[in-house]
């Protein structure tokens, strides 16, 4: 059985609330999910819709975010309105995913889990 994952990488540069953070998360949670293909999604959901939250500095939060866009992996960019904590165009967080757990690893398998 193929293991599938969702992983939420929150900018680890900027200092935004706990429900900031989550809000974010939540932005790129379900902009990457829309990007998946259905029976990737389905399977997905069936089974559990595992979701990871790591965080990386903004550089490399960008540099993962598109080597996975490259693997073809569901993939999104969150960039802030600008209404609340931090200025319009911040880039917030980046979503991979779901897919297959291996892949989605060997891009994100190193950083930390948000705590």
């Amino acid at each position: 059985m193929t293991h599938l994952k969702q992983v939420m990488i929150l900018n680890s540069d900027l200092e935004i609330s706990r429900g900031k953070q989550i809000s974010q998360a939540c932005h790129a949670s379900l902009n990457s999910y829309r990007d998946s293909e259905g029976p990737v999604r389905d399977d997905w959901e069936q089974n559990g819709a595992r979701k990871i939250v790591l965080e990386a500095p903004e550089d490399d939060l960008k540099a993962r975010f598109q080597k996975a866009k490259d693997e073809g992996l569901p993939a999104t960019l969150v960039k802030d309105a600008g209404m609340t904590e931090v200025s319009s165009g911040t880039v917030t967080a980046a979503g991979i995913g779901p897919g297959k757990e291996e892949m989605i690893d060997s891009i994100t398998g190193d950083l930390r889990l948000v705590k």
